[in-house]
């Protein structure tokens, strides 16, 4: 960067200019060895122009060969002197501040690649900035062959950095990559721009059963910002054929998840496109400090567990501004995940937005602190949704979801206790994750089924709090009214619900209390 350098050779540049013109001016009013002032000049004697000889170069009265004449400067030696030294000091200056390794990045360390080798198109030249792009690390760019080195390369040297860094994906380019973990702590933070597009390896056989589920990883990065607009694709459709959901006889198989964030804080991801990812799109788990805006995921909805955004013990996250359609949940909120706010999203087609699955295989889950505000589902499987199995322990409470507009949603509205995704019935239980303290508020719009609300709620640990506000949901083309289901549910409403809400025997009345069930 050239910056530091123009602060630094400023005052010389300044000063040079200064000395010129004040001797143009001399030279434009002081002739015939005089001064401005009419005083005698240096160069001259008491007999009239006699030249000069200063040791290092002649000062003539010509300057045919190059010299500098003493009457061209008003007749001071002593002028041209300092002109000259000037202008000696200040070529290399010069020369040093319009350098091309200060103007360029290079992206190297040392001047290398990570392996000491002369990994791209530029000749290796010292580190002149904190920017390190693919290309100069070994990356191709066509789409064909494999750059997971050149990214590993490129982040690493970026991690090493003692200043803010960029990893960046050029534009117009197509970046193959296989699974990659990119590892933290780093020295200082780490931004990469995607600008072109990461895609992954078509050839499933380079995803080992272990690791199946991971494609693009970062893992214990600190004020880690992916941005730039560009793509990330997840070659989806050679995976989706594959999975037990389309073809029944197939066994059961995860799928990578096209980024993943583990153990990460202060993260913002925006301003990014991920597509047709082999499984999940985005992951965070164990999170703090997550700020994800201004996304577009994008996958069929035929696509199978493409869920969008998957949050799991994280805590403190804000996803703003995103617009999904995939082939599951827009976003699932699951175990662990605590003041989550989530506002202007467009959802559909999809699933709609979860809370759960909870309590898998009588596990405990706990969640609180949601708020959704703001979102718009388009044909959408459901809108507002908390589903738990039986046998599981842990809460789910505070949470909010509020303004919202349905398009023939199926299930606008819904809790849904003994939620089960097993090929076979899943058995009744006692214990049962906690479902209380909820507000559906400001909802209205169309649904394609009768049952526009449904409340189906544990008999051994019945959902309580539940507040029903201002909603107003109609069946698709006014074709007949609309009705809502209640089991073990204990709720209040307020203002107009439409439809009327459940059985007066399990209505909250105004004052009531439920501490515990």
């Amino acid at each position: 960067m050239a910056s530091p350098r123009l602060v630094f050779v400023a005052p010389l540049l300044a000063l040079l200019v200064v000395s010129v013109g004040a001797l143009e001016s001399a030279g434009g009013t002081a002739t015939n060895g005089t001064s401005p002032d009419g005083a005698s000049s240096l160069a001259s004697s008491a007999d009239g122009a006699a030249a000069r000889t200063i040791r290092g170069g002649s000062l003539g009265a010509s300057s045919s060969q190059g010299v500098l004449s003493l009457d061209r400067y008003g007749g001071s030696a002593l002028a041209a002197l300092t002109l000259a030294s000037r202008l000696v000091f200040a070529a290399p200056l010069l020369a040093w501040l319009f350098a091309p390794s200060a103007l360029e990045a290079p992206g190297r360390t040392n001047g290398t690649s990570i392996d000491g080798a002369d990994a791209g198109t530029t000749k290796a030249r010292p580190l002149g900035s904190s920017v390190f792009a693919l290309d100069r690390y070994g990356g191709r760019g066509d789409g064909r062959h494999d750059d997971t080195q050149a990214l590993a390369r490129a982040w690493k040297a970026a991690c090493a950095s003692s200043r803010p860094a960029v990893v960046l994906v050029p534009g117009g380019r197509r970046y193959l990559l296989k699974l990659v973990t990119l590892h933290g702590p780093c020295r200082s933070s780490v931004t990469l721009t995607v600008k072109g597009t990461l895609v992954a390896s078509p050839n499933r056989a380079d995803w080992s059963d272990r690791d199946r589920r991971l494609w693009i990883v970062f893992r214990s990065v600190s004020k880690l910002i992916i941005n730039g607009g560009g793509t990330v694709d997840g070659n989806g459709n050679k995976w989706w054929p594959h999975s037990c959901k389309i073809t029944k006889a197939l066994p059961c198989k995860e799928a990578p998840t096209a980024l993943s964030f583990h153990f990460c804080t202060n993260l913002r991801v925006e301003d990014l496109k991920i597509v047709n990812s082999q499984q999940i799109h985005m992951s965070v788990e164990d999170c703090t400090n997550a700020h994800l805006a201004r996304l577009s995921i994008t996958a069929p909805g035929t696509s199978p567990n493409t869920d969008g955004i998957h949050i799991t013990r994280s805590k403190d996250v804000k996803v703003t501004d995103c617009k999904i359609k995939t082939g599951d949940d827009c976003i699932s909120i699951e175990h662990g995940t605590h003041n989550l706010h989530v506002s202007k999203v467009v959802c559909g087609p999809g699933h709609g937005i979860s809370i759960g699955s909870l309590g898998d295989d009588n596990s405990r889950a706990e969640v609180s602190g949601i708020i959704i505000d703001t979102v718009q589902f388009y044909g959408t499987t459901n809108g507002a949704r908390i589903k738990t199995y039986q046998g599981g322990s842990g809460y789910a409470k505070d949470l909010t979801f509020q303004n919202m507009i349905m398009y023939n949603v199926k299930n606008p509205i819904i809790i849904d206790q003994n939620y089960c995704d097993k090929n076979k019935p899943c058995k009744e239980q006692r214990s049962a994750v906690e479902v209380s303290n909820v507000v559906f508020k400001n909802i209205r719009g169309t649904t394609i089924t009768k049952d526009a609300i449904k409340l189906k709620c544990s008999k051994h640990v019945p959902c309580h709090g539940i507040t029903l506000q201002n909603i107003n949901l109609k069946m698709q083309g006014g074709k007949g009214a609309t009705e809502s289901t209640c089991q073990n549910a204990k709720w209040r409403k307020s203002g107009t619900v439409i439809p009327q809400p459940c059985t007066a025997e399990t209505y909250e009345y105004e004052g009531l209390e439920l501490s515990s069930i």
